[in-house]
């Protein structure tokens, strides 16, 4: 390590107790879409603490904030989330016990990301202040990942514009470069509008809204042997009508279409949107489709992973003490997995695959408007399923700190690999370019501000 990075990683366990309080404080929070006030305000206090200028609620979004640092190129950026899951509130302890029936819980780790990445960013800002760095660092406070996805309205805002190379992380079951893309994806509501009936004495009066609900999601359901593999439908029934002995005059379900590539899932998404016409044909009611919003699938960038794999390497495996390989053991007997327990290992940088699996995210978004570094960092134990109860309780304990404390210095430490190095950003930005290519972004929401309210 170079003094640079040891300042870096020397900063970071500086603050970790800190940090560790921060994460454990949004981790008891559990905020979900938008109504992340506590978490939001803890995060910006902290960095307006460390010397920060905050700009908060950017975006039209009150929970939405850019804190900043420095002056000058390069302009280097963090992302932060900090949002949590509904439904899934956990203890932190192996088996599954609710700290509060019903409530949400941090099934994707994101009190450990928001807090991980401020981090980073404290460390940068403290060899900038020393003269040890020159140039920008930026972190962006960015909600709505698991729902509305936040980061969309500020990217459309031009929140970036001014950014060379900006870094994300993501919790998970391993550590490493990532240099895989996800899922585009598209949300949008479909409503049904017929007419009310007794169900019993007059039910020829009515038009049932329902009806045309389920024909709509049999024909997804049929359509699905004819979409390639890549492709994935879902859909939520929000509103399947209220009693058994009136004919529903109104019906409402959330649907979402993903696939690898923005270019394969727009056709997917117009058939699915046509088939609502269908089905409202059939059951004789009228139909109304809202677009909610899309986000693109990320563009990898591998001059950057590499630059990431460096530094995990020099970075080394986390450690983990018998008890909490004991505690990433007793998560996979509860979860029916095999109990392997914990998996830090650095594995050589993947080839990018041209059709991955997994999930979504608006980091998606960032991507195609600036070049993105990502990294995985383990905080629960192998094949534990995300976004459960179980991903909960590793974020409230030690084994998710610990990951926190490392996803922080890897971060950092590029971080600092870009700020040195002119030549290196311009190489990131130069495969930026390249893999882009032609492609005109195109923000996938509808106009007006952010749904704010609409949970």
């Amino acid at each position: 390590m170079n003094s640079s990075k040891k300042a870096i990683v020397n900063s970071i366990e500086k603050h970790q107790a800190r940090l560790i309080q921060i994460s454990d404080s949004i981790w008891a929070h559990a905020e979900t879409a938008f109504e992340e006030d506590d978490s939001s305000k803890i995060l910006a206090d902290y960095a307006q603490a460390n010397g920060f200028a905050v700009e908060r609620g950017v975006a039209g979004m009150p929970t939405a904030f850019v804190a900043t640092y420095g002056s000058g190129k390069p302009v280097i950026s963090v992302l932060g989330e900090f949002d949590a899951l509904p439904g899934i509130s956990q203890k932190a302890q192996p088996t599954k016990s609710p700290l509060e029936d019903g409530a949400a819980g941090h099934g994707c780790g994101h009190n450990l990301f928001g807090t991980a990445s401020l981090g980073a960013a404290i460390a940068v800002k403290e060899l900038i202040e020393t003269g040890k760095l020159k140039g920008t660092v930026k972190f962006f406070g960015t909600p709505a990942e698991e729902k509305f996805f936040g980061k969309i309205w500020m990217v459309k805002e031009g929140l970036w514009d001014d950014v060379d190379v900006n870094l994300s992380w993501h919790p998970s079951a391993k550590t490493e470069a990532d240099v895989q893309s996800t899922l585009a994806l598209i949300d949008f509501k479909v409503e049904f509008f017929g007419q009310a009936a007794h169900a019993s004495a007059d039910p020829w009066n009515g038009r049932s809204a329902s009806d045309a609900l389920e024909l709509y999601t049999t024909g997804i359901n049929y359509y699905r042997e004819h979409i390639k593999p890549t492709v994935r439908i879902h859909y939520h029934i929000q509103d399947g009508g209220q009693v058994v002995n009136v004919v529903p005059d109104y019906s409402r379900l959330w649907v979402r279409v993903r696939d690898t590539k923005r270019s394969g899932m727009m056709p997917v998404y117009e058939r699915v949107k046509a088939m609502a016409e269908g089905a409202a044909i059939l059951a004789n009611v009228d139909y109304k489709i809202s677009l909610i919003s899309g986000i693109y699938e990320v563009l990898v960038n591998r001059a950057g992973g590499a630059v990431m794999q460096k530094n995990l390497e020099l970075l080394g495996p986390i450690t983990y003490t018998d008890e909490e390989t004991e505690f990433g053991r007793r998560i996979q007997q509860e979860t029916g997995k095999p109990q392997l327990g914990m998996d830090s290992d650095i594995s050589p940088m993947e080839v990018t695959k041209e059709n991955p699996g997994g999930g979504s995210t608006d980091v998606g978004d960032v991507s195609w408007n600036v070049p993105n570094i990502n990294l995985s960092v383990t905080v629960a134990p192998k094949d534990t399923p995300w976004h459960s109860w179980a991903v909960v309780a590793c974020g409230g304990m030690s084994i998710g700190h610990k990951g926190m404390v490392h996803a922080a210095k890897a971060l950092g430490m590029t971080m600092a690999d870009l700020f040195e190095s002119p030549k290196l950003v311009e190489k990131i930005k130069s495969e930026y370019k390249e893999r882009k290519g032609e492609e005109v972004y195109e923000p996938m929401v509808p106009e007006g501000p952010p749904p704010i309210g609409n949970n």
